[in-house]
């Protein structure tokens, strides 16, 4: 199901997994986790520029990172006001904030928030799976996706659950692919 526990932890770790490979993202996440447990948005700020990128942090990562621990602390952005939300509340309000765009709440909501109905339409992994099983002649587009999902609603998370596992174990097995 591919479940996360709610939290700064996650959020962070979902950031982590913009645009990298889902290998890299847990190495880096791993080190984190060494580095500063338990992992809190105070310990976060704790580390240094060079600790950050030792771990993985590219730089822009690292304000991202910084930024969504400042607005935890100032309590501009209350992670556990999310639960109560619609979905679409929800993620106005996670991209609300520096570095989280609709793919990072579209994950945060499917996999720590367990939305039933969150179809992450940007995910490159989600794009290549449905090309590949519905066999499409290109990798479909943002809007394409979305309106393919619409079939599954209100069970899209479902769906999305299904194409990756097809994606990370179906085409090669290796199990090392982007999200």
């Amino acid at each position: 199901m591919w479940a996360r526990k709610p939290g700064f932890s996650t959020l962070l770790y979902i950031i982590l997994e913009q645009q990298v490979s889902l290998a890299s993202a847990k190495a880096a996440y791993d080190r984190l986790l060494i580095a500063a447990s338990p992992l809190t948005p105070k310990r976060f700020l704790g580390l240094s520029a060079r600790s950050l990128r030792a771990i993985g942090f590219s730089r822009q990562k690292t304000e991202y990172g910084r930024a969504l621990a400042k607005s935890i602390i100032n309590r501009r952005l209350d992670l556990s006001a999310l639960v109560g939300m619609p979905d679409t509340d929800a993620k106005r309000e996670l991209m609300d904030h520096r570095g989280i765009g609709p793919w990072t709440a579209d994950i945060y909501l499917l996999q720590a928030l367990r939305r039933p109905d969150v179809w992450p339409s940007a995910d490159l992994a989600l794009a290549v799976a449905i090309e590949e099983v519905l066999g499409l002649a290109a990798r479909p587009k943002t809007e394409e996706i979305d309106s393919i999902g619409e079939c599954w609603r209100p069970w899209r998370a479902i769906a999305a659950r299904v194409f990756w596992h097809y994606y990370l174990t179906g085409r090669s097995g290796s199990g090392e692919g982007a999200m």
